[in-house]
């Protein structure tokens, strides 16, 4: 039964689906640099059908002022590969003790009780320090869809069925409502768990209702944080079977585990009121492919958000453009085989002990160690593996980065 529901997942994302089995790994030199540079891979078993790879091209250290230009490396590789054929272990998305916080990759690994994992989604970081953690787009646990793919159309996304180890890599939409069943007025839902934005024509009014400028609608679920986010605006909180428990004239609540809320800013707060009254509500949530088809979430499916997609059917799919996310930087990147092999790499960057790659030579990486579908992920300084709960890269910057969530590999069954 799972099967024919990831087989029509994909058949409805127009993307292929990988079939399980071995293949013969990619040993061909990462291209990389000038030719001939010296490399050398070691390999390891971790678990059944789980191995680690370490490639180091070329030798010695970068000069400072050659980082960002050399063709003489050194570039650190370190490629996690899981079989589903062989394993008896599956990979998932987590996050910390909520979504909107951040943890480290390591202390996500222990907690989670994996054996390895990397760095996954971008998410808010500084944009918004009180919620740092949350994702920049999909965020999808357990069957659970706690954050909405963004209509960016540079974002590409990763799902894995937890329970076949089977994965989809494409773009993904969403859309959402809420509908009052007795009255049936409908209202668009524009956020999952992303705090509201009060307009600024609108910031010192104390009462939302008023604003005659267009505000946000977002549902939060208890998983978001300790408390709702607070500010002018209304919020509804409603019990587990989409009726009103209260309505309140600002936001910031504490949710029972059992409930969730509704808020909303600007003229939407007197629209969200109207809908709300008198009754019990009713959600839509949809994820959909390019083409509008709905792909059914729930069950054992995670997914996380990167950007750029880097391969599409074994050929190089990143956009021609330029700029800091282009350039030479440490890389995280998640992709899998044509024979349904998972790969999980990070390349160490903007150090003299590994420079980094730009976004195409990432590309070209990840189609060498012999992914055919693959996107990148969060990089910079939140790359980070980790293995059996210690770090097996470098990543830059002083210490590890805390991160919003992370691709884990837990070595038992779903």
């Amino acid at each position: 039964m799972r099967d024919l529901l990831i087989r029509a997942t994909a058949a409805l994302l127009g993307l292929v689906l990988l079939p399980t089995g071995r293949a013969a790994s990619a040993d061909a030199a990462v291209p990389l640099g000038a030719a001939g540079l010296a490399e050398t891979r070691t390999t390891k078993t971790l678990a059944d059908g789980v191995t680690l790879t370490r490639i180091v091209r070329g030798a010695g250290r970068a000069s400072t002022d050659e980082i960002n230009t050399t063709n003489r490396g050194p570039w650190v590789i370190n490629v996690l590969t899981i079989d589903p054929g062989e394993t008896r272990g599956h990979l998932r998305a987590t996050y910390g003790p909520d979504l909107a916080g951040t943890e480290t990759t390591t202390d996500l690994v222990r907690s989670s009780g994996a054996l390895a994992g990397i760095n996954a989604s971008f998410f808010t970081f500084s944009a918004n320090p009180e919620y740092r953690g949350e994702p920049v787009g999909l965020g999808l646990y357990d069957g659970k869809l706690l954050s909405e793919p963004t209509t960016n159309p540079d974002e590409a996304d990763f799902v894995v069925d937890a329970d076949t180890n089977r994965v989809l890599v494409g773009r993904l939409g969403w859309s959402g409502s809420v509908r009052n069943e007795r009255s049936g007025a409908t209202l668009p839902l524009e956020y999952l768990n992303h705090p509201p934005v009060v307009p600024a024509s609108c910031a010192e009014l104390g009462d939302q209702t008023a604003c005659g400028a267009a505000g946000d609608v977002a549902r939060f679920d208890p998983e978001f944080a300790a408390a709702t986010p607070s500010g002018p605006g209304v919020e509804v909180v409603l019990d587990d079977q989409g009726c009103v428990v209260d309505t309140f004239g600002t936001r910031g609540r504490k949710l029972a585990d059992d409930q969730t809320s509704l808020q909303a800013t600007g003229r939407d707060a007197a629209a969200l009121l109207r809908v709300a009254a008198d009754g019990c509500l009713e959600e839509t949530s949809t994820l959909v492919d390019e083409h509008g088809d709905e792909v059914p979430a729930g069950g054992a499916l995670f997914g996380v958000t990167g950007r750029y997609r880097l391969l599409a059917d074994g050929e190089i799919a990143v956009p021609p453009g330029s700029g800091g996310l282009y350039g030479r930087n440490p890389r995280t990147v998640a992709g899998v085989a044509e024979d349904g092999r998972i790969m999980l790499v990070t390349i160490d960057g903007r150090m003299a002990t590994s420079v980094g790659t730009t976004l195409a030579e990432t590309a070209a990486v990840a189609r060498a160690l012999g992914m055919h579908d693959a996107i990148n992920l969060d990089g910079g300084g939140s790359a980070t593996m980790s293995v059996k709960g210690d770090l097996v890269n470098k990543p830059c910057g002083s210490r590890e980065r805390a991160v919003g969530d992370a691709l884990v590999f837990v070595n038992s069954r779903y």
